[in-house]
């Protein structure tokens, strides 16, 4: 009997960039989908029907979760490409890990770079942490299975 992975055991890498302690412990991962534009053509003479011609590929934007660091170079990657302009795309891989901590499966981003940051709401009626977000676009996926 096949049991699916859970869902909670990932790692998340930015290729090239060497983290410090905690840097890279993201809580929660999403965005990661692939769809195929379509484009609709009316049928000649015929009203009730519309054909759909695929088009390209579209990915998602991968949305990343944490608690807010000091002194992450994550942050300072995303500081660098969204407030000056410096952007610098580097590959990024989210693997699925099993319970030995071994890789399931790995989704390889081409040329992901931030392009939006933010915090959750600061409360003082909450008692919770402080999440940071980060919103990478990227050209396309590949996913690995092992």
């Amino acid at each position: 009997m096949f049991t699916p992975p859970v869902g909670f055991h990932f790692k998340v890498e930015v290729l090239g960039l060497t983290p410090v302690a905690d840097d890279l412990r993201f809580v929660e991962v999403g965005g990661l989908a692939i769809e195929v534009a379509t484009e609709e053509m009316a049928e000649g003479g015929e009203n009730r029907f519309v054909q759909r011609y695929p088009g390209r590929s579209k990915y998602g934007d991968l949305v990343l979760k944490r608690g807010l660091l000091k002194g992450s170079k994550v942050w300072e990657w995303a500081q660098n490409c969204i407030e000056n302009l410096d952007i610098d795309p580097r590959d990024v891989n989210v693997t699925l890990l099993n319970e030995a901590h071994e890789p399931l499966m790995t989704w390889h981003l081409v040329g992901a770079f931030p392009v939006k940051w933010s915090i959750s709401d600061l409360s003082a009626t909450a008692n919770a942490f402080v999440v940071e977000t980060l919103t990478l676009s990227y050209r396309y996926f590949r996913r690995n299975e092992t």
